[in-house]
């Protein structure tokens, strides 16, 4: 991986121009920091982030109501509801290392899942010098910033203190108003993160329980949900729905009780609340990959100055989030920023891109173009089938599945995904194709478009200098290795081995 003198050059000008920005503009020195005057602090909006794992919307407010969702119904009826939000990546750390730089991962090569952890010496990715997350941005703006503890997921280099000025009390929710700690009239971002998928389940009015075990069954009644065509209707699927259901409701509540502090403290009506899920749910094929159940998400705004009941069918990225809150902020758009801001007038996308590069000890390379109606899906790697090792190995919801695909008794949809041989593109038309099962790469009524999406991508990754397109160095795959041992069955790993004696 890169350090900062092996950047790529496309970043010259970019990183020349912040430096400019930084001396010009006195708001972005460190020296400034909350030294604002209070006047100018209370004219600007508090900002809450409500950042949730794992999750599909599978909400009221977006039209489906297997489960009661009141608090985001509310939320949503309190402002603007995004139909087409996109994440840059379907999973955590590579999403979230995007949103907190508010430029693509691959831009600043940031986007291999778990990177940059330190197992070994040499696993260390630095951001290239005068690159700043959002949170150290809106910590130079004046404001007062807090984080939940244990999800500062990020595939770079970085230290707590720089980033936050304080961590929220509770792990991984909201444990109560610590945004009280910040100094008098001083505006303040949290960022509330929630377990969302990965919870327990255990929602406010459940079915009395005395204890729910790992292996009792959902309170969502598994007869009620309704089944994507790319998964077999089977029982452990069903239950993986209605388990993800129970995790609704659950986050439901804690969303309940995040609106309810700002209003006891009197706080809601300069305060600006966004509310998404950095991919979808935990099963294969939504969560890591790039079709819509992974990187489409819910997303919803509310707050002064956002439209009561609004809904937005244009599409955003990910990035774009970070892009309205500085703006919100009164911050300017740094230089290395590729995200827009969404809220403003004249924002607009042709096209969102997602990409897929390793996650965990599993090595892929994949990226996708969303446009109005289609999906183009661009496998690089077709050396290898759809369903590699994973970490996901060994559970029921995989396994049982593959045993099905063994004996063939999966439709041609079902079974898509366990063929051995990788199509080197996908192209679906969304309109007509929204569960993306038919392929039409080699229709011939539909070349044109293809074409149009080909050429996309690849003025993108020229334009943006697609780190992805490069190996991942043996440096950081050592670390990979020291974890994953055994279970490293990529080719690359083979020259990692031969380097390392191992």
């Amino acid at each position: 991986m890169p350090n900062p003198s092996q950047t790529c050059l496309h970043f010259c000008h970019r990183l020349l121009a912040a430096a400019l920005l930084l001396a010009a503009w006195p708001g972005l020195t460190g020296s400034s920091r909350a030294a604002e005057s209070a006047d100018t602090n209370s004219a600007r909006p508090n900002i809450v982030w409500i950042f949730v794992e794992d999750m599909n919307g599978w909400y009221g407010c977006y039209g489906d109501d297997t489960v009661p969702t009141p608090h985001l119904d509310r939320l949503a009826a309190r402002g603007m509801r995004f139909d087409r939000a996109y994440m840059p990546a379907g999973v955590c750390s590579a999403c979230r290392s995007a949103i907190a730089l508010g430029a693509m991962q691959t831009s600043l090569g940031v986007h291999n899942h778990r990177s940059s952890r330190g197992r070994t010496p040499g696993e260390v990715i630095h951001l290239p010098e005068g690159v700043k997350t959002v949170y150290e941005q809106l910590r130079d703006q004046g404001y007062y910033v807090i984080s939940s503890q244990g999800k500062n997921d990020f595939n770079f280099e970085f230290e707590l203190d720089d980033l936050y000025d304080d961590l929220l009390s509770a792990k991984m929710g909201y444990g109560g108003p610590d945004w009280r700690k910040r100094k008098k009239d001083q505006p303040f971002f949290a960022q509330i993160q929630l377990l969302g998928g990965k919870n327990s389940g255990r929602f406010q009015g459940a079915p009395s329980k005395a204890s729910k075990s790992k292996d009792a069954g959902p309170f969502t009644d598994v007869s009620q949900v309704e089944i994507a065509p790319y998964y077999p209707d089977i029982a452990v699927i069903r239950n993986e729905y209605a388990h993800h259901y129970d995790t609704i409701r659950q986050t439901d509540d804690e969303v309940g009780r995040i609106m309810q502090g700002l209003k006891e403290d009197g706080l809601l009506e300069n305060t600006v609340v966004f509310f998404w899920t950095d991919h979808g749910m935990r099963l294969y094929r939504h969560k890591q990959w790039v079709y819509d159940g992974s990187v489409r998400v819910p997303l919803i705004i509310a707050g002064p100055g956002i439209q009561a009941g609004s809904v937005r069918e244009d599409l955003v990225s990910g990035i774009d989030i970070t892009a309205a809150t500085l703006a919100l902020a009164g911050a300017p758009a740094p230089a290395w920023s590729e995200g827009q801001d969404l809220l403003a007038k004249d924002f607009h996308r042709d096209y969102v891109i997602s990409a897929r590069d390793r996650c965990d000890f599993t090595i892929d390379k994949v990226r996708a173009v969303t446009t109005p109606r289609y999906r183009y899906l661009r496998n690089f790697l077709t050396d290898r089938p759809f369903m590699q090792p994973q970490y996901r190995d060994g559970r029921p919801e995989l396994e049982i599945p593959r045993q099905l695909a063994k004996e063939g008794k999966l439709t041609p949809a079902q079974a898509a995904v366990w063929s051995p041989v990788r199509v080197p593109e996908e192209f679906y038309d969304l309109e007509n194709d929204p569960h993306e099962i038919h392929n039409l790469a080699d229709n011939p009524a539909h070349r044109k478009e293809l074409q149009r999406h080909r050429d996309i991508l690849a003025q993108w990754i020229k334009e943006t200098g697609d780190q992805g397109q490069q190996p991942e160095s043996i440096a950081s795959l050592e670390g990979v290795l020291k974890q994953w041992k055994d279970r490293c069955t990529n080719p690359e790993y083979d020259k990692v081995r031969a380097a390392v004696g191992k």
